[in-house]
Formats: C-alpha cells, sequence, structure tokens
C-alpha cells in the first residue's frame, strides 16, 4: 500500500475553465496539483502510482463519470482510501455524496472559501 502525499491532490472536471480555476486556486495555497478530465483519465493516472491526500471530482462527465469512477475507487482497497469529494452544478450533490460515500461535498460553482475550507478539512498537512 503506497502513502498518500500530504500535498497533491488530483482534480479531475471535464471543463477546461473549472479545472484550472481550482488548479489555481489550490496551488495559490501550495498544494501540487494534477488533473484528468474524467473518470477513466483520474484511474489511469492512480494506477500508474499516484496516490493524492484528495480526489475533488465533477460528478457530470463523459467518457466515465464520477459515480463510475466513485463505484470502481470503492472496489479497490487501496484506491478506497483516498478522499473524494463530489461536486456537482447538475444533480443534488448533497444527496448523491451520501449515496457515494463522498468525505464531502461542493455545489458547482464553489466559492474558492468554502472550497479551501473543505479541502482543509479533508486533507489537513
Amino acid at each position: 500500500m503506497t502513502e498518500l502525499s500530504l500535498d497533491t491532490i488530483l482534480v479531475v472536471d471535464d471543463h477546461r475553465d473549472a479545472r484550472e480555476s481550482m488548479q489555481a486556486l489550490l496551488c495559490r495555497e501550495g498544494y501540487a496539483v494534477v488533473t484528468a478530465t474524467n473518470g477513466s483519465e483520474a484511474l489511469r493516472i492512480l494506477y500508474a502510482g499516484l496516490r493524492p491526500c484528495l480526489i475533488p471530482m465533477d460528478l457530470m462527465m463523459p467518457v466515465m463519470n464520477g459515480f463510475e469512477f466513485r463505484e470502481k475507487q470503492l472496489r479497490d482497497a487501496d484506491l478506497a482510501r483516498i478522499p473524494f469529494i463530489a461536486y456537482s452544478a447538475v444533480v443534488d450533490v448533497a444527496r448523491d455524496a451520501q449515496h457515494l460515500r463522498a468525505d464531502a461535498f461542493l455545489d458547482k460553482p464553489a466559492d474558492s472559501q468554502r472550497v479551501l475550507s473543505v479541502v482543509r478539512q479533508v486533507c489537513p498537512r
């Protein structure tokens, strides 16, 4: 079992502006940020060995959405221990986050202070 990196976050969102905005916000806070455009790409990154302290993920994406990703993540004991934050502008994210056993949830677009508050709770350094 590989150790989680306490300063690396894997941001997954198919919308470039949202992904880059979250990346910039987290980088300003001193986190290293790796990005992916969908759940399938995120799994490839994780299977290659990355163990971030957190995965904030949009739930509604093409190729592999956040629901499909989370199902696969929870089936892998090593990946299941990585905290997961669900966010969406389309679905009832509070309800779905509970169903997904997410560590936290955010409505999209999320206020930057709320994002940082949730990240600090889930991924304290």
